[in-house]
């Protein structure tokens, strides 16, 4: 044998274990790290302390590496989720609307909690004068941030439905960024009043974060859709139905999910729909947040 077809033959053996190889252990997909985000809605060190279990519980459902990203404003989750940078979200619905939009139509909102499909926004001051929406004429209003569904554009529409115009008829109006946020700033006499959602006000009561003596709810919107987990339209459908049927199976009584559930503040979670979310985007075009 030549010395020229000895080293062909070596090489179809080097060639031949190479294709064993990848056969037995198949190279890591390109897409074996999901990539998660938030809306920044609370603080960045809370966001992160209810998905840790949420994350670690993700990843031995799916087999993917799941990595947590916080973003800095509602807008920033919007573009990663339109851009490919992150491939699942936690949306408000507002938030939704707007990814929607950006993505022209192909982010997919999967599932949200049970809580959402009837969710609400709480008026609080600590002023004892005001007991009621039309006695924040002449006060000082904080919403959370503008992208807020709860924080701002559904008690926006609500208000305008009860013939206050935030801008014309309250002394001044200002963006606290996120519901604890908010409490914070009526607490401290920044603002006569505020609003924010339901959940994150009864999160800080039972944690005694907020002195009910002090700061009270005196309003309470009509229930509306909200959260969502949304991910983008091109995601690998196998992993889509993992993450969905991942979600689906949390159940508070089960104890391995017991802290998940109380993290997520859910009940359970429930498919969802785009459609769900049509009377926030007519919300938001009514208040002049969409063209």
């Amino acid at each position: 044998m030549t010395p020229s077809s000895m080293r062909r033959r070596a090489l179809k053996g080097a060639l031949a274990c190479a294709f064993a190889s990848a056969l037995a252990f198949p190279a890591i997909a390109s897409d074996a790290v999901l990539r998660v985000s938030a809306i920044p809605d609370e603080a960045p060190t809370e966001l992160q302390r209810k998905f840790a279990p949420l994350g670690k519980y993700l990843e031995a459902q799916t087999g993917m590496k799941i990595v947590f990203t916080p973003v800095s404003d509602y807008a920033a989750v919007v573009e990663s989720l339109a851009t490919r940078k992150i491939d699942l979200a936690w949306l408000g619905g507002f938030t939704f609307v707007q990814a929607k939009i950006r993505t022209n139509g192909t982010a997919i909102p999967i599932v949200q909690r049970e809580e959402d499909a009837k969710f609400t926004s709480k008026f609080v001051t600590a002023d004892p004068a005001i007991k009621s929406l039309a006695d924040l004429k002449g006060k000082t209003f904080a919403f959370g941030a503008p992208s807020s569904t709860s924080g701002s554009l559904m008690p926006r529409f609500f208000l305008q439905q009860a013939g206050l115009n935030p801008e014309k008829d309250f002394k001044n109006v200002a963006f606290s960024g996120a519901h604890d946020a908010t409490v914070a700033f009526v607490a401290a006499g920044k603002a006569d009043a505020g609003v924010l959602n339901a959940s994150v006000w009864d999160k800080l009561v039972e944690a005694k974060k907020v002195d009910t003596d002090k700061v009270h709810v005196f309003a309470t919107t009509p229930p509306y859709f909200d959260y969502n987990w949304t991910v983008r339209g091109d995601l690998d459908p196998v992993v889509v139905k993992k993450l969905t049927d991942a979600f689906l199976k949390l159940d508070p009584k089960n104890p391995e999910h017991a802290e998940i559930m109380q993290l997520q503040r859910a009940s359970k979670f429930i498919p969802t729909k785009k459609e769900n979310y049509e009377g926030i985007e007519k919300a938001a075009h009514s208040a002049g947040l969409l063209k």
